[in-house]
């Protein structure tokens, strides 16, 4: 059942929902909800992962990135209905065994955060540019993160960050759900 905060006014047996079963970072959530419902919203509503944020719900931030089925989306332009099946990997399921991802990692290292509501998605949009390219140059890595905005830093850092990942990625393999 969907939170108080999430469902609409109408009567009783009036809502329409659909059953989605969609896996996040290997645990299997199952829920009637509204096709109207955003992913976003299931993942930190219904699922209770709050590591997935919320900023612009336009597409324009790229805070709510995820991996779905190993591919960056941002999941505010998802409804929960579409990911029904999927497999999705939040930053919550990025670390192992209590072991952060090199991403993670690098991020905390080369200080790519700020405020760190933006880190997120950076994070999830940057092991999409990594799976793809191991070895990016700086422009492919500024290329491959357009879609996400910091409004706190001068994104060197977050640049740095990914640069330092990939060394440390191509020394470790599978270390996380998404790999």
């Amino acid at each position: 059942m969907l939170p108080v905060s999430l469902q609409t006014s109408f009567p009783k047996g009036m809502l329409m929902t659909q059953r989605v079963r969609i896996t996040i970072n290997g645990k299997l959530f199952e829920s009637d909800v509204e096709p109207r419902l955003l992913l976003t919203d299931f993942i930190r509503g219904v699922a209770g992962l709050t590591g997935t944020h919320v900023g612009c719900e336009t597409s324009i931030c790229g805070a709510c990135t995820i991996l779905a089925n190993g591919l960056a989306v941002k999941s505010c332009t998802m409804f929960a209905v579409q990911a029904d099946g999927s497999d999705l990997v939040t930053i919550e399921g990025m670390a192992k065994d209590g072991q952060l991802h090199p991403l993670q990692q690098s991020f905390w290292e080369e200080h790519g955060l700020q405020c760190g509501y933006c880190t997120t998605g950076m994070i999830m949009c940057a092991h999409q540019l990594l799976a793809r390219n191991a070895t990016p140059t700086e422009a492919e890595i500024r290329d491959g993160l357009t879609g996400n905005l910091c409004r706190c830093t001068g994104y060197q850092n977050i640049v740095k960050a990914v640069q330092s990942a990939s060394g440390k990625m191509r020394q470790t393999q599978n270390v996380a759900a998404g790999d």
